[in-house]
């Protein structure tokens, strides 16, 4: 699988397309003013205790207060708390836990109201942005992420990916990292760990102590509610996450953004340097590699299928449902099952995508073509989960139901990828109504005399709608002879199929458009 990503850099944020095959998978916006990025750790001063919730409301600046559930606040939350005032007062130096004593951990089961308190200060990371109506969710159980593993303060746990199936590979893994760790950091081995050696696990693994100290050195400066630590822009994280042999190409349309990924991928695989590439057309990037016309054919209400068939994608405030339709694909009683086994596998591979491209979360219902042999459900719920391995997200699948819905729940980090692919009408500019053709003609006259008489152009061009221009030559006195004759020059009249019906322009006689 060949794979590219094209970055698309505007005044207002950046948009990555991901592509696999030439086939868009996944689009990521970072907008400039996106200031609650996963990842972001802030100072947050606790609002309001829920008991009834078992939560807490925290400022973080937002226009709403974030949320952070007891679940969420990390085993050992009371460290964190510790760190946090004996730094805010000043009373320790060093950025490190060697010397560290840490606090037992919480109770599973206990209440957040013996935990924190109104008006605590207390660090929290951006679990989920904001989405919607609600504000960002929060998790105090802070982590700080590398390309190859995952720091976790006040831990001395190493695990490592379930996707890593060698028992050899693992506890080499793990050695290295156990000689490396600095005291009270835990540490998770990501799946791209797979196989690297001791020295670039060494430099990942200082890099994040590296952030953490960063971290540390400006908590005690921080105004409540303010960011004390952020995560790289959207387009290094999808790049140090994503980043493998597989890819083929990075094309950048910006100088000063293609120079900062050039360098971070110098930095992080130096080998693949060679593959960030610096767009210089004067084309827009989206439209010369065909992203812009597969984004208009993939977000709209309808998704059509290659065979015929299509899908119907609906939102509501509490899922998503997705409809499976044959279309126009027709096929005997003797190999209906087959066929409705067909549309549902082409369906489930574009469903797969869909969610990857649009980013949705939560849950989602997809109302498959009904199958009655329990043999072809299990092949086409066999076929989903292994397309859906390609989805970062985690995500939980169930099977098929009798009634041939199968239900997905994905994790929503981000609010949804949601493009407008529909235009303003461009005759009656979205209200739905367009002039009284009756007056066309007297409309097409005035503006006639302003620019014949008063402008005393020569030799003009009248562009308009085949039919339009029918009715102006009509007849042996058409109204293109009686012009000849009110104004003493002849207006030449040219049908244009791509006008609406009550559109039309004047060119001047060197073919320039003459503004009105």
């Amino acid at each position: 699988m060949v794979k590219e990503l094209i970055i698309d850099s505007t005044p207002t944020g950046v948009t990555i397309a991901l592509i696999e095959d030439k086939y868009l998978v996944e689009l990521h916006k970072e907008h400039v003013n996106n200031n609650y990025a996963v990842g972001d750790i802030y100072l947050g001063r606790i609002k309001k205790i829920m008991p009834g919730l078992n939560a807490a409301f925290v400022d973080v600046g937002y226009e709403k207060d974030a949320f952070l559930h007891y679940f969420d606040l990390g085993p050992q939350v009371q460290s964190l708390i510790k760190l946090t005032k004996i730094k805010r007062n000043g009373t320790v130096n060093g950025t490190l836990l060697d010397n560290f004593k840490l606090e037992a951990d919480i109770n599973k089961a206990g209440k957040i109201s013996e935990i924190v308190s109104k008006n605590l200060i207390l660090p929290v990371q951006i679990a989920k942005e904001p989405i919607s109506t609600k504000g960002p969710r929060l998790s105090s159980d802070l982590s700080i992420a590398g390309r190859y593993i995952v720091l976790v303060p006040f831990s001395n746990v190493i695990s490592i990916s379930k996707k890593i199936k060698s028992n050899t590979e693992r506890n080499r893994l793990k050695k290295i990292i156990e000689s490396i760790k600095p005291q009270n950091f835990g540490v998770i081995i990501r799946t791209v760990s797979e196989g690297k050696g001791v020295a670039e696990l060494q430099k990942d693994l200082l890099d994040s102590v590296s952030k953490w100290e960063n971290f540390t050195k400006k908590l005690p400066d921080t105004e409540p509610s303010k960011r004390v630590w952020g995560e790289m822009d959207r387009t290094s994280t999808l790049i140090r996450d994503i980043l493998n042999t597989d890819f083929a190409n990075v094309y950048v349309n910006d100088a000063n953004l293609y120079e900062d990924i050039k360098s971070y991928v110098h930095e992080i695989s130096p080998e693949m340097e060679k593959i960030v590439k610096h767009y210089k057309h004067k084309e827009p990037i989206f439209e010369h590699f065909g992203v812009e016309k597969q984004i208009k054919n993939a977000f709209g209400k309808t998704v059509n299928l290659a065979g015929g068939a299509y899908l119907v994608v609906e939102h509501t405030e509490a899922l998503h449902v997705i409809d499976v339709n044959s279309g126009n694909r027709t096929a005997s009683k003797e190999n209906q099952e087959e066929n409705a086994l067909q549309v549902n596998k082409e369906a489930a591979k574009e469903i797969a995508r869909q969610l990857r491209l649009r980013d949705m979360g939560g849950i989602v219902v997809i109302d498959f073509i009904d199958m009655h042999k329990p043999a072809n459900r299990k092949v086409l719920f066999d076929y989903l989960r292994e397309l859906m391995l390609l989805d970062r997200a985690k995500h939980t699948i169930l099977p098929p139901s009798k009634f041939g819905l199968v239900q997905i729940t994905r994790q929503r980090v981000r609010p949804e990828m949601n493009i407008v692919t529909v235009e303003k009408c461009p005759t009656c500019d979205g209200t739905g109504e367009i002039k009284a053709s009756i007056v066309l003609m007297d409309d097409i006259e005035s503006n006639l005399t302003y620019i014949l008489q008063e402008q005393n152009e020569k030799n003009i061009t009248l562009c308009v709608h085949p039919y339009i221009a029918a009715f102006i030559k009509k007849g042996l006195f058409s109204l293109q002879w009686k012009w000849f004759f009110k104004f003493g020059q002849r207006v030449k009249v040219k049908a244009v199929s791509s006008y609406h019906l009550t559109e039309f322009h004047f060119l001047s006689s060197k073919d320039e458009e003459i503004k009105l």
